[in-house]
């Protein structure tokens, strides 16, 4: 399990180990239910193993920053309320990980365990903490491979987290171990995050049910520059941004695809810029009509005549390739 290297990677981590990380994703509904159940209740076990012998101490949570790398996408988080309400009830039953402040006297930062240091602050409750030293390198896989364990990151907020790690300089094995991935893995994240801009990726949010496939279907669609204006234009509307991150990933997707609809009968012309050609072209359901006119209409009109085999043949492979 992941865990089980999370506090032996701050100190002993070797990014070309050759341990086996995992490449899959959980499955859905009821059987995906059973086994995350399943999972926290190891996971709880296996960090307290990790934890056992290190001194847990009660920090004002108004001390604790925020790691130096972000790793989620916050949105409205049910699992966050249901955390909250579970440590409202019953207290804090897990420690988080921090290491002493870089930079800042006094303070520390935090390696692991966000979520339950927002809880505290907004319960007005001292935070339960193991406080280690810990290096910029041993913090990210430390922090990457708690949040692989839990296996409640989506697929774009572990792309995103590989994203921000490979811009800070960190070696792709480096990379590779904190998200528990394989390199084939962490080349689809960064081509997704390379291909779809990342104010896109920040207004969807962290589309907890869509995985790794449909992003990089996203990716492709997107990377057609008229598409990537549609997407700059769609994230700014209000009713987009009015619903949740699932329903606006299947919005976008919905819009890219959308086939511009012609009104039937419309008419449309065309001018040459030496004004010797002119063009007049009327769709009708499964008619559409060209009509040349001017000094070059005849010679045009032979030309493409002439030529039409190749002409179909380069709109077959454009359209293929669309």
């Amino acid at each position: 399990m992941a865990r089980r290297d999370v506090l032996l990677g701050i100190t002993q981590a070797d990014v070309k180990s050759g341990r086996p990380v995992a490449t899959g994703y959980a499955s859905r509904g009821a059987s995906r239910s059973m086994i995350s159940s399943l999972n926290e209740l190891a996971e709880k076990a296996a960090l307290a193993d990790q934890l056992h012998g290190e001194a847990v101490v009660e920090l004002d949570p108004d001390i604790v920053d925020a790691s130096f790398v972000s790793d989620r996408m916050e949105a409205d988080d049910q699992a966050f309320e249901e955390l909250l309400a579970a440590i409202r009830e019953r207290g804090q039953d897990t420690p988080v990980l921090v290491r002493p402040h870089p930079t800042g006297e006094g303070r520390y930062q935090l390696v692991f365990g966000h979520r339950r240091v927002r809880a505290a602050k907004l319960l007005g409750r001292p935070v339960k903490a193991v406080v280690k030293p810990v290096d910029d390198i041993g913090h990210v896989i430390a922090q990457g491979q708690e949040n692989s364990a839990r296996e409640n990151l989506s697929f774009i907020e572990r792309a995103a987290f590989a994203d921000r790690l490979t811009g800070l300089g960190y070696e792709r094995a480096v990379v590779q171990t904190a998200l528990s991935i394989d390199a084939p893995m962490l080349t689809r994240m960064l081509s997704v995050t390379a291909r779809v801009p990342a104010e896109v990726i920040a207004a969807i949010g962290p589309a907890k049910s869509v995985g790794r496939d449909r992003w990089i279907d996203l990716a492709q669609l997107i990377e057609k520059p008229s598409n990537t204006a549609k997407a700059i234009a769609l994230i700014g509307e209000a009713a987009f941004q009015a619903i949740g991150s699932d329903l606006r990933f299947d919005a976008l997707v919905k819009d890219l695809k959308a086939v511009p609809k012609r009104a039937k009968g419309a008419a449309a012309s065309w001018e040459a810029s030496d004004k010797a050609l002119s063009a007049e072209f009327k769709p009708s359901g499964k008619t559409f009509t060209v009509a040349l006119k001017a000094k070059n209409a005849g010679k045009f009109g032979r030309y493409l005549s002439d030529n039409i085999d190749r002409l179909y043949e380069e709109f077959r492979r454009q359209a293929g390739d669309e």
